[in-house]
């Protein structure tokens, strides 16, 4: 009899907790917000910190839900309003989210301080520094910033309470300086942000990929070489080219990092359903195989995820 219970027991426990997981949860914290600015930069015409976490938390958010699937995204905000950290944590452990990642900038007396942190609570916690090391590394290989690397409280000398308190795979984001001019000038350009996002994104996607290698996260793309430009011309080009970023708003082709890759660089707006409408392409080829010649200088130049698009 005591053997039938048992397994009745462990077929119930099964059955409710232990079925395969399907989704995972995210929770995305935008650091600061209403009353708190967070750092500021000593350029008026720079953002406050509270709204650039909001603007690169938001964006970290339309990347996962454009690019991957089975991804349940909670915001600790969404507009310029102040959750208590209390709050965010609660949120986070109530919604019993699998990570939490928290979206800063960074300040210190010295100007000349500059580079990206990924925090901790505690290198005991081998999961967070996991998903920070990749953040880090992201940061470095994609969007050529300096790494300051992974930090914990003994680092810190404190604890961080939304790190502290929260249950799961946690990482404290800060990603530059708004006390050294260079950095807050790149975190105050669509082009910073971009890269910065894309680079937490991309450490995040591989993270995840990893750690749980039963869910399907990425979404299946269109080919790329069906993506088609509209140029409002009715001269159309006929071939290929190179397509190094895109944006949901419209991006100055004159930039510093458009320069550098040392080719004319075309804003084109897309026919497409994804709030992704303006492309960014180099170069007008007549077949893939010259395409591809310039393909490799591109990637060289910074953007790593160039690929070559077919024109109509």
């Amino acid at each position: 009899m005591k053997s039938v219970l048992l397994f009745c027991s462990l077929f119930l426990l099964a059955s409710v907790g232990f079925g395969a997981k399907d989704k995972i949860i995210v929770v995305i914290d935008p650091g600061h917000g209403g009353k708190d600015h967070g750092h500021i930069s000593e350029n008026k015409d720079h953002l406050p910190e509270k709204e650039l976490n909001l603007i690169i938390a938001k964006k970290f958010g339309d990347m996962i839900e454009k690019q991957l699937q089975n991804v349940t995204i909670i915001y600790s905000r969404t507009d310029d309003t102040y959750p208590s950290l209390n709050d965010r944590v609660k949120l986070a452990n109530g919604s019993k989210a699998d990570y939490f990642i928290s979206i800063h900038c960074n300040a210190n007396d010295k100007k000349s301080v500059h580079g990206t942190e990924s925090h901790v609570h505690s290198m005991d916690a081998k999961k967070s520094v996991g998903l920070a090391q990749a953040m880090e590394k992201e940061f470095t290989s994609f969007a050529g910033r300096y790494s300051r690397g992974v930090k914990d409280s003994e680092d810190r000398e404190h604890s961080l309470q939304v790190l502290k308190y929260t249950t799961m795979t946690g990482v404290l984001i800060e990603c530059g300086f708004m006390t050294n001019n260079d950095e807050a000038v790149f975190l105050n350009t669509a082009s910073g942000q971009e890269k910065i996002t894309t680079s937490i994104f991309r450490a995040f996607k591989n993270y995840i990929v990893k750690q749980h290698p039963a869910i399907a996260f990425v979404k299946e793309e269109p080919k790329k070489e069906e993506v088609v430009a509209n140029n409002n011309n009715d001269n159309k080009a006929v071939g290929y080219s190179i397509q190094i970023m895109s944006s949901k708003q419209p991006i100055d082709t004159t930039i510093p990092d458009f320069k550098k890759v040392e080719l004319p660089v075309a804003r084109n707006e897309i026919q497409t359903n994804s709030p992704y409408k303006y492309r960014y392409t180099v170069g007008s080829y007549p077949s893939q195989d010259e395409a591809r010649r310039d393909l490799e200088k591109v990637q060289q130049k910074g953007f790593k995820d160039a690929y070559i698009v077919k024109l109509n």
